[in-house]
């Protein structure tokens, strides 16, 4: 990260030279030995600077939007990049102008938006509460998949039925009636079925519903749907690989194990030594 050099920075180093005052040479005088030359005044580092820049830029938005951003950085183009409630926005230096977008680097194409937010969005996997989720394992269920649905969500009914063929897989649905009340209903049915996997399957492949819960049944549907808010979770389906990366809507199969593999791959990787 590059910034121009402070004025106000470089007028104190000059000021900080030229302080000592220069006497005239004696030619009688004896020599005296060399003084060791004085360090000039340090200067701060751009790195410094950077960083104050973007505390000033944070400050500034936390008094405008009452919230502290998660983080501020400069951008090459001279706005900030603001990672904020799950998004990635812009900001002039002042904060006086936000814009909400994707950015990109024409030189290169670069998709400057998108992997941040991703990055932002990762999950961290294995700290997810599986024994609030829909258990289905087919096959050995060695490979591992979390999707975030609701049973009235007609995308996840096509995504449903699309990875009805995964094979090898465990499926962790947590259920996250988000839509209505019959939503919550239907899914507060599922958990509370002996068979829950079956009855998940058989709504939403074959639009069966099963029986009433019983006033007695606990479930955590609540703790589901403040799971995904905090997790940012704002449409169904929404999948979550073991690498921790998200995609939302009904992906298709073959992209699905695509991700599963490519998620297996990267959590199997050795760390890089730097």
């Amino acid at each position: 990260m590059s910034l121009p050099f402070r004025p106000a920075a470089l007028a104190a180093f000059v000021l900080a030279v030229c302080a000592t005052p220069v006497l005239a040479a004696d030619p009688a005088a004896p020599a005296a030995p060399a003084a060791p030359a004085a360090a000039p005044a340090a200067l701060p580092s751009v790195v410094e600077a950077a960083r104050a820049e973007e505390r000033a830029v944070a400050e500034r938005l936390k008094a405008r939007l009452g919230g502290a951003p998660v983080s501020v950085r400069r951008m090459p183009f001279g706005l900030f990049e603001v990672a904020f409630d799950g998004e990635i926005l812009y900001v002039d230096e002042k904060a006086n102008y936000l814009i909400s977008g994707r950015a990109f680097d024409l030189r290169t194409r670069e998709d400057l938006t998108t992997p941040r937010r991703e990055e932002m969005l990762r999950v961290d996997f294995h700290a997810l509460p599986f024994e609030r989720a829909v258990k289905t394992v087919r096959g050995a269920g060695t490979r591992q998949l979390v999707v975030f649905e609701d049973p009235n969500c007609p995308y996840c009914k096509r995504f449903e039925h699309d990875i009805s063929t995964l094979e090898d897989v465990t499926i962790y649905t947590f259920l996250y009636p988000i839509l209505s009340e019959d939503s919550y209903a239907k899914s507060r049915n599922v958990w509370c079925a002996q068979d829950r996997a079956g009855a998940w399957t058989h709504l939403m492949l074959e639009g069966r519903s099963p029986e009433a819960a019983s006033d007695a049944c606990k479930h955590p549907l609540e703790e589901n749907i403040a799971l995904g808010q905090k997790l940012h979770v704002t449409g169904t389906p929404t999948l979550i690989f073991t690498d921790g990366r998200r995609a939302p809507g009904a992906v298709p199969l073959d992209k699905v194990n695509k991700m599963i593999a490519d998620a297996s791959a990267a959590t199997r990787a050795p760390a890089s030594k730097n």
